[in-house]
Order: C-alpha cells, then sequence, then structure tokens
C-alpha cells in the first residue's frame, strides 16, 4: 500500500514563518506514521517561485530574482534539520527543469480538449493571493485595497466542470477534511462555476514564468503552474505510476487560505488533463500571535528556526502538534510552548520513562522480566491520524503515560521490593518498561529525535539503559 502526502508550496517572497513549520511537521507526522506501519511513503514538499510577488520583491531589495528566489528557497529547505523532517523529495518550481516540462504538457492535454480560450479580462486583484475576485468577494487574506487589472489572458472552462467536481466531492472519491472546510467548498461549487484566468501577459511579470506554450506573450498563471508541482515532481514513468496513477492514497496538506485552488481548481484541471484525482485533502487553520495572521508585513511572522535553536526541535514540534486545534486558529506564545513541553514531556514521559529505569536499575540490577503492556496505543493513534487530528494522536500518548504513572504510584514498586513480593514486582516492572517502550515507538512520528533518546533509555530485550533526562527542563 502505497502513500504520498505532499505539502503546499510557500511562495519565497520572504523567509519562512511558524505557519510554515506546522503544515511541514504535520505532513511529516503523517508520512513517518505510515512507514512505522510498514507502508511505502512518499512526502513532496518545495517552492513556488513564479509568482508576481517574487518578482515584486526581490526588485524592492535590489536583488536579481533569480539569485533571490534561490536564497529564500534554500532557507525553506535548511528546515528540514532545524525541523527534524523526513521530506523525500523537495521542488522548486522556477529551478527544476523537471517543473517546467510538466506544466508545459499539462497545459497542452488541457489545450487539447478545448479547455483554454483567449479573452480581455478586467478584474479585482490581490496581489499577495496571486488571485482575481469578484465584487462581491474581496479579499480576507490581505488588508489591501484591491487592483483594478485589465488584461488579455487564456481562460481555463471550469464552467464545464462543475457536475463532475461536485460528484467527486459529494461521493468522497475526493475527500475533504475537516467537514466543515468540506461544507464551505461544497456550497461554493453549488453555487456554480466561473471560468478562471490562468495567464498573465508577459510584460506585467518582468519575463518571469512558465511561457504558455505557442504563445510566448503570456506566462502560466502561478496558482495554475504551482498546483501542477505534485504530478511534475514524478518526472519518471516509474515514479508517476508508483506515486499518482496507482497509489492507494494521494493526500495534499494545506492552509485555509487555499482550499479553493486545490478542492475545485485543481480538481478541474486534473479531469480536464484525464489524470488520477487526490485522494484526500487536509486543511489546517491559521498560526497566530496576539489574535493576527501570521504575517512579514504585520511584523509578527515568528522563525521556527530561532524557536528551535532556544527551545529545541521537541518542543516546538510537540507544541504545534499537541496544541494546534483543528478547528479554529491558534494562538501562539513562547509561554504555551513551554508550559505544554514540561507539562507533557519534561514532567510526563520523560519522567516516567527515568522511573521506570532507576526502578528496574535499582531492584533488578537493570533487568527486565516478562515485560508485557496492553494499552491499544497503537489503535488510538491511528484512529486519529485516520481523521488528521493530531490532538487526538498525541492526547493518546499522554493517555498512556498517565496510565503508567498511576501504575507507579498504586502497585508502589519500591513496597513490593521491601516486602520480598518479587513476582509482583517483576510483573509490574515488566508491565512499566513494556508501556514505556510502546510509547516511545508510537512518539516517533511525533518527535523522531526524543523518541529515538526514550529508546535507548529503555534498552531492549530484558536490558534497560541508563536513566538520564531526555527532555531537560527549559531554561
Amino acid at each position: 500500500m502505497s502513500f504520498y502526502v505532499t505539502t503546499a508550496i510557500p511562495y519565497v517572497n520572504a523567509a519562512p514563518h511558524l505557519g510554515h513549520a506546522l503544515e511541514l511537521v504535520q505532513a511529516d507526522v503523517l508520512a513517518r506514521h505510515r512507514r512505522l506501519r510498514g507502508q511505502r511513503v512518499r512526502f513532496l514538499t518545495g517552492t513556488d517561485e513564479n509568482a508576481l510577488k517574487n518578482v515584486t520583491a526581490a526588485a524592492a531589495a535590489g536583488v536579481d530574482v533569480a539569485a533571490f528566489v534561490t536564497a529564500n528557497a534554500d532557507r525553506f529547505a535548511a528546515l528540514r534539520p532545524v525541523l527534524d523532517l523526513s521530506f523525500d523529495d523537495f521542488i522548486r518550481t522556477a529551478a527544476d527543469a523537471r517543473h517546467r516540462r510538466g506544466v508545459e504538457t499539462l497545459w497542452r492535454r488541457t489545450a487539447a480538449n478545448g479547455d483554454f480560450y483567449q479573452r480581455d479580462y478586467q478584474g479585482l486583484y490581490c496581489q499577495g493571493c496571486e488571485q482575481f475576485y469578484e465584487p462581491s468577494e474581496g479579499c480576507a487574506e490581505h488588508d489591501v485595497p484591491l487592483e483594478v487589472v485589465t488584461e488579455s489572458n487564456w481562460f481555463f472552462r471550469l464552467s464545464a466542470y462543475t457536475g463532475r467536481v461536485l460528484a467527486a466531492l459529494e461521493s468522497g472519491e475526493v475527500r475533504v477534511e475537516p467537514a466543515a472546510k468540506r461544507n464551505e467548498v461544497l456550497a461554493f461549487v453549488r453555487a456554480g462555476l466561473q471560468d478562471i484566468s490562468v495567464s498573465r501577459p508577459a510584460a506585467r511579470a518582468g519575463g518571469w514564468g512558465i511561457p504558455v506554450p505557442g504563445d510566448p506573450s503570456q506566462v502560466v498563471y502561478v496558482w495554475w503552474d504551482a498546483l501542477a508541482n505534485y504530478v511534475t515532481a514524478l518526472d519518471d514513468p516509474d515514479l508517476y505510476r508508483d506515486w499518482w496513477q496507482d497509489a492507494a492514497e494521494r493526500v495534499h496538506v494545506i492552509g485555509k487560505g487555499i482550499v479553493r485552488f486545490h478542492a475545485v481548481y485543481w480538481i478541474a484541471l486534473l479531469l480536464s488533463a484525464g489524470l488520477p484525482l487526490p485522494t484526500t485533502i487536509f486543511v489546517h487553520e491559521y498560526l497566530t500571535v496576539g489574535g493576527a495572521k501570521l504575517s512579514k508585513s504585520a511584523g509578527n511572522a515568528v522563525d521556527p528556526g530561532d524557536l528551535a535553536t532556544r527551545f529545541g526541535g521537541d518542543a516546538l514540534r510537540w507544541w504545534l502538534l499537541r496544541e494546534v486545534a483543528p478547528l479554529g486558529d491558534t494562538d501562539f506564545t513562547e509561554e504555551r510552548l513551554r508550559q505544554r513541553y514540561h507539562q507533557d514531556l519534561a514532567n510526563g514521559v520523560g519522567n516516567l520513562v527515568n522511573r521506570t529505569v532507576s526502578l528496574v536499575r535499582r531492584f533488578r540490577s537493570g533487568v527486565v522480566t516478562g515485560s508485557t503492556a496492553d494499552t491499544g496505543l497503537s489503535s488510538a493513534v491511528d484512529r486519529a491520524l485516520a481523521g488528521f487530528d493530531f490532538r487526538a494522536a498525541t492526547e493518546a500518548l499522554c493517555a498512556a503515560v498517565a496510565g503508567g504513572n498511576r501504575l507507579v504510584e498504586t502497585a508502589r514498586p519500591w513496597e513490593l521490593a521491601k516486602q520480598g513480593r518479587d513476582a509482583e514486582l517483576d510483573a509490574v516492572l515488566g508491565e512499566l518498561v513494556a508501556l514505556c517502550r510502546e510509547v516511545s515507538r508510537e512518539l516517533a512520528p511525533f518527535l523522531p529525535s526524543g523518541a529515538a533518546r526514550l529508546a535507548a533509555r529503555l534498552g531492549s530485550g530484558d536490558r534497560v539503559g541508563t536513566p538520564d533526562p531526555v527532555f531537560p527542563r527549559l531554561a
């Protein structure tokens, strides 16, 4: 069974912020969890480099566009060690020749169906979204006036795919999670789809972008270009067959601001091109600071690299997975990160493992016998992640740890040793070690480094390691 998971690819007009880290870590947990279950996994991320906003940002910085996007793309790629990520591929839409080849192929397939036409257009344009809006809509993402733009563009016959997109969503062929986001998409499609512009004049883009095949006066609209990365990254017949055509699950992890692009436009594009659809689109909410969405322009773009340096990657990953709500935005503070780390990691699983190893070494010279435990933890984690509920998954881990601590307090191994009740003592110590080892295994997708340290303390077979703190308290 194969599992293909992707993130949205972010613009590189600025450095990465904590919101980008959230999406990367969520996708990483899904990938690592499926690998732990023995499945074949491919995890893709990358950067969206052909946007007009990148051209504008480079000009403002007085830097060549190619050099500008490369520098920022490198900053996103550098999050791999910072966040302990396990992605298999990183695609750059401007730098990777495979992406341009793939975009051109998709364009030609759609053109062959007669789904493109050219016309003059005037509309309200948001440069932040790189999107035209209807006068009745406005932009909820960026607090700037919409720009009136008049130009001649290529349009995609999105309206012709209203019924087929709706059928894919209503039938569950394409699953949108959570259900509230699915309902929003369904309402949008049921209201009727309008044709959309899928190109921009090359002159307005400063020549930056992928030229429209057969019309070099236009470049492919950045969103049409960017969405294609999920397929263009598979620039090999075997890769395409394994990870798109025949993959059991094709999962996109995205932010709520781009649901329409993925659950409507991307679906229609694939239908036009005659390609398989994604199986699932998981939508996460936003992180805020002081109630405001993270934004460089707002001056509140929290740097994940700085947080990881000061608090550690385990603390950062855990907060993103344990605290962020499935519905509704979540406000970030350093104090909340610190408190969650101390409660769940330092005083929770770290303390339990330290106590368990210390007890085994004290009363049994580090040798454990009859180590068994039936916690149901793996099933609970499976159920939670099947619904993309990271809070429920981490709650299951915390509940198992709490159960272990209750066992220590109720069984009181030191009293059993004092009373010479050896069989009972061995049973309790064996259950504690087995429980801790299961927690460390199930924790690995969430905190790969921390879980590896726990496993080293717990040892293997009939011997445990040393009781050194795995999650020391933060300053």
